[in-house]
């Protein structure tokens, strides 16, 4: 009778395709076609199966809907099924339910709230409660396994009793699978951590490496979750250390063995828990030195399992507040595994030592020197990844004693490095070329050989530096650089004409300078010579004097070539017309002047515009020719920058600058005709030190910025290096002259009456400021230069006296916004502060509306005030809504906020 009902419960499986005929029917198709084909076939068979409620098959089908699964063909339609087979008492039905659970199933199915039905439905029959009480362990590691791997947040907060509880079986089995049960459930509810605080530190007293492993894995995971948890944990320090050293100096274990090391997982998953708990605290960190040092010194490099566990231990001792000795010592392990086979042990020890120098004390950064030969071989690795990490770590290593040995080696990888990375090579070997200079000559011969290399893919910043950097020397620098960059264009040939950016920088520097260029005096050039150059030939053949015709043929030979893009035309013209001013014979001004009438037709409108005015301004007197055209004044945040120049600090972060001025380019509403001077003003400061104010003012005046007035920004803007004034030296009558008003940036609304100094910033004609008595026109030279009528000065009537909104009052700091309306689309606004003196002196005062422009004083004393000019425009006439940003320290306490303003009465935009 067994026998009959053993042979009836085969009669279903005869006709069931076995997983091993289905495995040996896919290998044997010839096509992906006829691997779709038996797929699909088979899938139809399983469908029709599953319909059948046949349980002595479903075992079969279920694996074999796993195998097409794991081809990549849909099989969800078997995730009941995996459920139906959890009922099963046997335990191979439970494993391969649970393995299909696992990969047919996850947290976001809807599907997934029948599993947790399941678990919580069966009490005595077969499921997860059940099988969480089973009496066979592995039925329950099982179930554990399976919640740990798909558990929802609503699963974890159901189960969690259960799993905490299986933390205190006395199997250890059944531990480890609960400790990491238990490390899902707290990522998908941190608020469950406490819950499983204690019993998992108790794991911390396991013989079990297992269980071990598990409990450090664990705990390290809820001390990154909460601070204050790290607090509690940081009490089992020496614990954690007695393992460690014992797991360092026990003889070699066959059970956990490892390339002749002890237990290395469980070793770095030790190291990276002290790596949490000693952040920050001397106590614990001082608890943990000695081991550190035993693993450091004893721990054998010659397989990757040693590299793997020092690695982790140099994590540890750099993020702790470890000696000195032992900090330096991990240093040396790092620069040992640079001179690794292990392209990957390289890459590691080069990230760990760019961010170990980030922040590097004294003593590492002269420990991270002696590897400095080291690092520089790395730039030279076959790995661009090894590459680019050295180059990283090269320019941390960068200080004063090292900089010439350093920037040559980062000059030549500069010249074989990838094209996309040369622009931020170039901005970086600058940035630190001028933090840790030797003296200027050297920083302007590095940064001319950046040009040279990398011309043509430099940032805008790096061109804008060097003009700078230029600038704010006497004529003995102009008269070195000028001939340097005059001699590399034109003896270098094309390979110089290619950089784009030395072209840009040789032709501001020849409209500049041209005057020095060409002067016979030699007295100059007791500057120094060139650094690169290596025999008398070559130092006389890098500054040598040209004439004024060479010159014009060399910019005549540009023009004509290949390489002149737009940007360098527009930088060409521009020196041209310079050059005008500079030059005297007059063969050379014709030819000047026959270039730039060449570009009075051409495509490009800038070029174009360029041109025409210029033509015109050829077309006056030499003495007013002379003043238009007289060199750029030194900007302040170039003498800010100079300042800082050699000491390490970065200029970037004190006078941050505009980039992205220099090539024609619209900032601040600067319009095409903006960038009439060839953009010399590029790189003018916005913010920063105080001194900057009157830089500020500078850019609005010129361009048509926020300032209404020179002294917009306050008394620091008031100063005289006007860039409006630049007929100073020239007799405009015996009255005084009226000061313009701020022009709206754009070219809209320019009328015909359009005077010079109009035209030539680009927006539109100054207005006359209200003045008393007018300077009678007529003794306005300029004033009918085009052909069109003077324009006139009208008296402004009396207006009533503005009314002051208050806008901001904090530890004795009052801000009020008084506003008067200038046009229909324009108001100007004048903020004021006053200190009451509650909290003593308010220093460090910033206050920024849309771009940062600086109060006439970032002090103010108890009883004292200052102010602050802003210009709105409002074309579309809404409701003036201000974002106003305000800091300052007052008594000992800083304060950096945003408040909201829009309290002004409609009239200011009616």
């Amino acid at each position: 009778m067994e026998q009959l009902n053993q042979f009836a419960k085969m009669i279903p499986k005869l006709g069931t395709t076995r997983l091993k005929d289905l495995i040996k029917s896919i290998r044997a198709c010839k096509t992906a076609a006829d691997e779709r084909a038996v797929i699909a076939k088979e899938s139809a068979n399983i469908r029709t199966a599953f319909k059948e409620e046949n349980n002595e098959t479903r075992y079969i089908n279920v694996s074999k809907l796993l195998y097409i699964h794991m081809l990549g063909y849909p099989a969800h339609f078997g995730q009941i099924e995996c459920l139906k087979l959890v009922a099963s008492p046997r335990f191979s039905d439970k494993r391969l339910a649970y393995l299909g659970i696992m990969l047919l199933l996850d947290e976001n199915q809807e599907t997934l709230t029948l599993v947790t039905n399941c678990l919580k439905k069966y009490g005595d029959g077969a499921g997860g409660r059940r099988d969480m009480n089973n009496s066979n362990m592995f039925i329950v590691g099982l179930a554990l396994c399976t919640l740990g791997n798909i558990a929802s947040q609503e699963m974890a907060r159901d189960l969690s009793s259960e799993v905490e509880r299986l933390l205190g079986s006395t199997n250890s089995y059944l531990r480890k699978k609960a400790a990491l049960c238990a490390l899902r459930i707290i990522r998908k509810v941190p608020d469950l951590v406490e819950n499983f605080l204690e019993r998992t530190q108790a794991l911390l007293s396991e013989r079990n490496h297992g269980v071990l492993l598990t409990g450090v894995t664990l705990l390290t995971e809820m001390c990154q979750m909460s601070p204050q948890i790290t607090a509690v944990v940081r009490e089992n320090v020496p614990i954690l250390v007695r393992h460690l050293k014992t797991l360092v100096t026990a003889g070699s274990s066959p059970e956990h063995d490892v390339g002749g090391i002890t237990d290395p997982f469980l070793q770095v998953k030790i190291l990276r828990l002290l790596h949490v708990l000693g952040a920050g605290d001397v106590r614990a960190s001082e608890a943990m030195n000695d081991v550190l040092a035993q693993v450091a010194t004893s721990t054998e490099a010659s397989k990757n399992v040693g590299n793997a566990i020092l690695y982790e231990t140099v994590l540890t001792i750099m993020n702790i507040e470890s000696e000195s000795s032992l900090r330096v010592l991990g240093i040396n392990i790092l620069g040992r595994f640079l001179s690794n086979r292990d392209n990957n042990i390289k890459y590691v020890a080069l990230t760990t030592l760019t961010k170990t120098s980030q922040t590097a004390a004294a003593t590492d950064a002269s420990a991270l020197q002696r590897h400095r030969s080291t690092v520089l071989e790395c730039l030279r690795d076959p790995d661009i990844s090894i590459r680019r990490r050295a180059l990283d770590l090269s320019f941390y290593l960068i200080n004063a004693t090292n900089i010439r040995i350093l920037m040559r080696e980062l000059l030549s990888f500069l010249e074989v490095a990838e094209a996309d990375v040369k622009s931020s090579i170039a901005t970086r070997i600058c940035d630190y070329a001028g933090r840790y200079r030797p003296n200027k000559r050297w920083e302007i011969d590095t940064v001319t050989r950046v040009l040279r290399v990398a011309g043509a893919y430099v940032d805008q910043s790096v061109i804008n530096h060097f003009i700078k950097l230029v600038s704010t020397g006497d004529t003995a620098v102009h008269q070195y650089t000028v001939r340097k960059l005059y001699n590399i264009v034109k003896n270098e040939g094309e390979v110089a004409h290619v950089q784009e950016g030395l072209l840009q920088a040789a032709f501001w520097c020849i409209g500049e300078y041209g005057d020095v260029l060409v002067s016979s005096s030699t007295g100059a050039l007791g500057f120094g010579i060139e650094e690169d150059a290596e025999t008398d030939a070559k130092k006389a053949d890098a500054l040598a004097m040209p004439t004024e015709s060479e010159v014009l043929d060399l910019v005549a030979a540009i023009l004509r070539g290949p390489y002149a893009t737009n940007c360098v035309k527009e930088y060409t013209v521009t020196c041209l017309v310079k050059l005008c001013a500079r030059f005297t014979q007059p063969a050379v001004l014709e030819q000047a002047k026959a270039l730039i009438a060449r570009y009075r037709v051409n495509i490009e409108v800038e070029i174009q515009q360029r041109a025409v005015e210029f033509t015109q301004i050829l077309e006056l007197d030499r003495e007013t020719r002379v003043a238009l055209l007289e060199p750029m004044p030194v900007l302040e945040s170039a003498v800010a920058e100079e300042a800082l120049k050699g000491t390490g600090a970065s200029p970037a972060n004190t006078t941050p600058t505009t980039p992205g001025l220099l090539s024609g380019g619209a900032a601040g509403g600067l319009g095409a005709a903006g960038d009439l001077l060839g953009n010399d003003l590029a790189g003018l400061a916005l913010g920063g030190a105080a001194g900057a104010a009157s830089a500020g003012g500078i850019y609005d005046l010129v361009f048509g910025g926020t300032s209404g007035t020179s002294a917009a920004a306050g008394g620091a803007g008031a100063k005289s290096e006007n860039i409006m004034n630049l007929l100073g030296g020239i007799g405009l009558g015996g009255g005084p002259a009226a000061a313009p008003a701020p022009a709206a940036a754009g070219f809209g609304g320019v009328s015909k009456q359009s005077d010079l100094l109009g035209d030539l910033f680009g927006g539109g004609p100054p207005a006359p400021a209200p003045a008393a008595t007018a300077a009678p026109a007529a003794l306005d030279p300029l004033a009918d230069l085009f052909g069109g009528p003077a324009p006139t000065v009208a008296s402004t009537p009396a207006v009533a006296a503005a009314k002051a909104y208050p806008s901001y009052n904090k530890l004795g700091l009052s801000i009020t916004l008084t506003p008067t309306k200038e046009s229909a689309t324009a108001t100007n606004v004048v903020a004021s502060f006053y200190n009451s003196g509650a909290a003593g002196t308010v220093s460090n005062l910033s206050f920024l509306v849309a771009i940062p422009k600086p109060p006439s004083s970032t002090v103010v004393e108890p009883g004292g005030a200052a102010t602050q000019s802003l210009r709105l425009e409002n074309p579309s006439r809404v409701p003036i809504r201000l974002r106003l940003k305000i800091a300052f320290t007052a008594g000992g306490q800083s304060v950096d906020e945003i408040v909201e303003f829009s309290s002004f009465e409609p009239y200011l935009w009616t």
